[in-house]
């Protein structure tokens, strides 16, 4: 079964996520930045999500983690939850 390493950052607004990609993209911590700004139970671990499989996330993230390009900032990414910022740190099958 495929599995990947991703971390996220959920925001409850869209120019809030797009702000945080912006200092992140400039240098910012992303795990710093997660720990203070994200409302996602992961934020105390830095925004890791661990080892993920597929169909474990909300289907937005769910097909971008399996579809989308790796170690790349994602987002921001809409679920019923807010605005995601996600990171696939790599993918296994």
């Amino acid at each position: 079964m495929k599995s990947a390493i991703v971390r996220h950052i959920l925001v409850k607004d869209k120019e809030t996520c797009e702000q945080l990609k912006r200092k992140i993209q400039a240098g910012a911590d992303f795990a710093k930045i997660a720990k203070q700004f994200s409302t996602c139970n992961s934020a105390k671990r830095g925004g890791e999500l661990g080892e993920v499989k597929k169909g474990q996330l909300v289907p937005v993230i769910d097909k971008l983690v399996f579809t989308a390009a790796e170690r790349v900032l994602h987002g921001p990414v809409k679920s019923q939850f807010g605005f995601h910022l996600v990171e696939i740190k790599f993918r296994m099958d």
